[in-house]
């Protein structure tokens, strides 16, 4: 079977779902992502890119128990599979990969 590919939203959020732990539901995914990328992304394409990881088979979701405020509502949790991790070391192992070799401070004078 191919390697599914991974884009750079998809392992943003990924990666997102595996620092928030018990706490990866799409707001907070959502402002998880916001911060750290400087971007206001939409609700819809956080969801978006949730179910497309969850069809690659990245991430499992299931709905728990209402919160215990009044009226409190159910939230969609999402968690890591085992092959999101694989996916997640491949993607780490891809840009250092593409890094190597390049210097990013500055260019050394001519001697």
């Amino acid at each position: 079977m191919a390697k599914a590919a991974l884009g750079a939203l998809e392992l943003t959020i990924l990666l997102a779902v595996v620092r928030l732990g018990d706490d990866a539901y799409g707001l907070s995914v959502r402002r998880d992502v916001s911060a750290r990328t400087g971007r206001d992304y939409s609700v819809g394409a956080i969801y978006t890119t949730l179910e497309r990881l969850e069809t690659k088979g990245f991430v499992t979701s299931r709905t728990t128990d209402p919160t215990p405020t009044r009226g409190g509502r159910s939230r969609r949790q999402f968690k890591v599979t085992a092959s999101g991790q694989r996916a997640i070391r491949q993607a780490e192992r891809v840009a250092r990969s593409v890094w190597d070799g390049v210097v990013t401070g500055p260019k050394p004078e001519p001697a």
